[in-house]
This record gives structure tokens, sequence and C-alpha cells, in this order.
């Protein structure tokens, strides 16, 4: 049986996307556009898992996730504009299991999902850990964190996906065009140079770490990660 989401959205774009993107990898989806609908809904078809918006009609996501953690312990992923930590510590303290600021991308919330659905036992896709060890670095895509040193540095999803897929295949050349087929997809009509500006703002993130790795441009061709 698929594993169930609901979406409580009241954007009405949002909503269908990630009903489309989801439905796509398997899952069974319901939508509603208003905190109120949204907990009706619930109560009827008790998901496996939902995604809630925090700012909506009749019901904003913190009444709307307090109202489910008093009846079910059904994991909730907030989604919302804001991004102050004050918002999300709000969130954590009415019961959500996760939190992602908009505007997001599939992938990432994917990623969230299972990794949620894992940690709840819910029937997630069987998916292998994708978590990278290195010295003084760890590329940890199922949580979307890339720490480096001892410390967790902030990086967008295409740069730690870029990052995960060099270091995936240790001293691999990867040209260009590879890159951004692998990374940004087969559908991508920007400039190569996307690449080459990513590539630039990793290597300000990672200077100076450790001898025994690096990101490498080889002239002519494109990049590798390089284990020495």
């Amino acid at each position: 049986m698929a594993v169930s989401v609901l979406i409580v959205e009241d954007d009405k774009n949002i909503a269908e996307l990630l009903q489309l993107y989801l439905e796509k990898e398997g899952y069974a989806v319901t939508v509603a556009y208003d905190g109120g609908k949204g907990l009706e809904k619930f109560r009827a078809i008790h998901p496996d898992l939902v995604l809630l918006d925090l700012m909506m009609p009749v019901m904003d996501g913190w009444e709307v996730c307090k109202a489910i953690r008093a009846e079910d312990d059904t994991p909730v992923i907030m989604l919302t504009a804001k991004s102050e930590l004050d918002d999300k510590v709000a969130g954590f303290k009415t019961g959500a299991d996760d939190y992602i600021t908009k505007p997001f991308e599939m992938k990432e919330v994917l990623a969230r999902i299972e990794a949620v659905l894992r940690r709840a036992d819910r029937g997630a896709p069987e998916a292998p850990a994708r978590r990278l060890v290195f010295d003084k670095l760890v590329i940890d895509m199922d949580a979307f964190e890339l720490l480096v040193g001892d410390h967790k540095v902030e990086a967008p999803p295409k740069e730690m996906e870029l990052l995960y897929y060099l270091a995936s295949s240790p001293n691999r050349v990867y040209t260009r065009n590879q890159l951004l087929d692998e990374v940004w997809g087969f559908d991508y009509f920007g400039d190569s140079r996307t690449v080459d500006v990513h590539v630039k703002r990793l290597r300000e993130k990672l200077e100076g770490t450790s001898d025994k790795w690096c990101l490498k441009t080889v002239w002519g061709v494109g990049y590798k990660f390089e284990v020495l």
C-alpha cells in the first residue's frame, strides 16, 4: 500500500506542484487548502505524514499541529516562508518533526519526507542512507546537512547535491555538461558556467578544511572530488 501524505497548503500552485511530484514518487496524496479542512481530512484519512503550511486561513499551521498532536503522533513537516529562528522553535514546540523554509526544492522535500518517515517507521520507500564521511567533512543528504570540521555550514540544495555527486565517486572526473545533466537535470537550459559558480562557492566554504581531499579542476575537462 502506498504511503499517504496530506498536504495542507493555501497556495494552490505550491500544493499542486507538491502533489504532482509526490504522486510521481509513488505516494498517495490528499490536499487541503486551509487549516480547518486540513484537520478534517486528517481525521478522515489518518495519513502517514502531513506537510503543513504555517500561514493559512481558518486555522494556522501551529493550531493544526497542536490539534494533530493532541490526537496522534503522525509525523508533521512544516512548510513556511518564515525563516526566523523563533518561528522554527515555535514549530518544533508544537510537535513538528521537521521544518522546510520556502522557497524549497522538491528533492529536498522528498529527502526530508523519507528521513522523517524512516525515523517514525511508517513505511517510507526503502532507500540507502545518503551520507558521505571524509576527513573533517560530512555530507548528509538525508538531513541536508554539511558538516565542515566541527561546524554545520549552510549550503543551498544545489551546492549540496553537486558536492555529494562529486564525492560519491572520488577521483572520477566529470565534465560540466555531465554535472548539469545529473545535478540540474536534462531539462536545464542554463549556461555551463553555473557549475563553475557553484564549485567556487563550495571551495570558499571548504577551503583549508583538510589536506586529504579537495575539489579539483581538471583543466579542459571539468571537476573531480580528489581524495589524496
